[in-house]
């Protein structure tokens, strides 16, 4: 069974974690297997959605523990090259991701920690169940944030929020999701599949130039402003 399932239905592109032993965390390969994923959602000019969800009851814990165990296992050179390869595959996906013509809805439950978290920022809406529990995460391994989230937490929630989320680390849900502006929903957990799939048939039922280009100009404006501030 692969780590990342890809299904395509009626212009919707879905995208599933699919390690649901381990609450989708990520490693090498699967960060790999999702970069492909989104490279060929990205270029599918049938698809018109991207539904980006998890397995099972959660979304993605953020890092598969064991694979930094290995990285630690490594000489400091060794180690240093590794963590290239990871981010050269890594940051791309999410490019990708925000910079796609035709929006991507993250489906969000269960867990949504580090990289995880990163998604959601990388989607252009985001559904979350009522148990859904959000964290940065990375202070409590005494590391900085990866996915870009420095840059992507600060321009949706604000700077002050974002500093406050990403140096305490604290763990939040889905109310407090949806009050910073991380998520535009929030439903009860037996209703997430349901609505998530209405949306996703809706945008995907709508005129594709309508939804591309607002969301380019705005993918643009936002680098704009935070370039210049």
């Amino acid at each position: 069974m692969p780590s990342v399932m890809i299904q395509r239905q009626e212009g919707v592109f879905e995208i599933t974690l699919n390690r649901p032993e381990i609450l989708n965390a990520v490693n090498r390969e699967v960060i790999a297997e999702l970069a492909a994923a989104v490279a060929e959602a990205a270029e599918d000019r049938g698809a018109r959605v991207v539904l980006l969800q998890g397995s099972g009851t959660h979304f993605c814990a953020g890092g598969d523990i064991t694979m930094f165990a290995e990285l630690i296992r490594l000489a400091p050179a060794e180690r240093q090259k590794a963590l290239y390869r990871i981010v050269d595959t890594l940051h791309p996906l999410l490019v990708r991701m925000r910079h796609m013509p035709k929006p991507v809805v993250a489906v969000v439950q269960g867990a949504a920690a580090g990289f995880g978290l990163s998604l959601v920022l990388a989607a252009d809406l985001a559904l979350a169940a009522e148990d859904t529990v959000f964290t940065s995460g990375y202070v409590h391994l005494g590391t900085s944030p990866d996915g870009g989230m420095t840059a992507t937490l600060a321009r949706s929630v604000g700077l002050k929020h974002a500093a406050e989320l990403m140096l305490l680390g604290d763990r939040f849900d889905a109310r407090r999701a949806l009050e910073l502006g991380l998520v535009n929903r929030v439903v009860p957990a037996e209703a997430l599949a349901a609505d998530a799939a209405a949306l996703a048939s809706r945008l995907a039922a709508g005129p594709t130039y309508a939804t591309a280009e607002p969301r380019r100009c705005s993918r643009r404006c936002s680098a704009t402003v935070s370039t210049r501030s």
